[in-house]
Formats: structure tokens, sequence, C-alpha cells
């Protein structure tokens, strides 16, 4: 069939560029873009006409941010409690030639995090 690529680099690059400009794909797309565009203004102008809700929807989204950051370090937590627990289970002379190993790692990436920020 003389619209099927032979595999050639140049059929598949030709192909590739008539999928990417499919004018119903770019339309609905285009479409698509305009509704939100138009949902969006729609919402902005509902909650500058009511400053109470607007203010409310600021409080929930910090209050979510903060839960996300609470969530973050609960689950830092656990982790560090989780590599505790598995030290400690282990031989001595292991958990004390980890340890050492850990320990330059975690200063090695403290050093070029450092490092980076000047």
């Amino acid at each position: 069939m003389a619209d099927e690529p032979s595999g050639e680099p140049i059929d598949l690059m030709v192909k590739s560029a008539r999928d990417l400009l499919r004018p119903e794909e770019l339309v609905r797309e285009a479409t698509r873009d305009i509704v939100k565009d138009e949902i969006r203004r729609h919402l902005e102008k509902t909650l500058l006409e009511n400053p109470k809700l607007q203010q409310d929807l600021r409080d929930a989204v910090r209050d979510l941010l903060e839960a996300r950051a609470r969530e973050y370090a609960a689950v830092l937590r656990v982790g560090t409690a989780t590599a505790r627990l598995g030290l400690s289970a282990l031989p001595e002379e292991v958990r004390r030639a980890l340890t050492e190993d850990i320990v330059q790692l975690v200063s090695k990436e403290l050093g070029n995090i450092a490092e980076r920020s000047l």
C-alpha cells in the first residue's frame, strides 16, 4: 500500500509528522484549552465576587499543603525507624561497617549539596 511506511527513516518521520498534525486532534486540543480557560475565568470571577469563599479556598489549599508536608515527614520518620531497626538486627561488626559507609555517603552528599548551593 502506498500510505504505509516502508520502514525507511524518512518515511517514518513523515508519518510521525502527519500523525502529530492531524487536524481533528489539534481542533480537539484547542477546544479543550478554550473550555478550560473559560471555566478558569468563571471560577476566578466567582472567587473575586465572594471574598469569604476565596479565603476558604486559600485556607483549604494551605491545609492540604501542610498535610502533605506532614505526610512526607512521617514517611521519612518511618524510613528512619525502619533503617534503625534493620541496623539493630545486624551483628555488631556488620552494623559498625555499614554505619561507617552510611555516614560517609551522607557526608559526601551533604558536601555536594552545600557545594551546589554556594
